[in-house]
């Protein structure tokens, strides 16, 4: 449970970082946490299924491909958040490059 949370702690801290850099748009400071926990509840989700399914793809892009995968993520938590507009998939999949690299950077100091 602590572990979920502090993931959506970072999660919101990332996407709040990347509005600074890119046009992504939220009504107020709430919705980076509820974006954050609303990207938490699809990764739990959706994700696991995308990843199964795009196992070759996986493989044959070295596992790059799941960057993609987490690109879709961020625009299904931009559609299904009213307040939180992130506007196109290059926006998005440099906010998941920015949201991947704070998940892995917190990883490594936990560990």
């Amino acid at each position: 449970m602590k572990r979920q949370f502090y993931r959506v702690i970072i999660n919101a801290f990332a996407f709040f970082v990347a509005a600074q850099f890119l046009p992504i748009v939220a009504s107020t400071p709430l919705h980076f946490i509820l974006a954050g926990i609303v990207l938490g509840l699809v990764n739990l989700m959706i994700r696991p299924l995308l990843i199964i399914l795009t196992i070759p793809l996986n493989l044959l892009t070295l596992g790059v491909f799941t960057l993609v995968i987490n690109t879709w993520m961020i625009m299904l938590t931009s559609g299904l958040l009213p307040g939180f507009y992130v506007p196109g998939f290059g926006v998005a999949f440099l906010a998941s490059i920015m949201v991947s690299l704070a998940n892995w950077g917190f990883k490594e100091i936990k560990s």
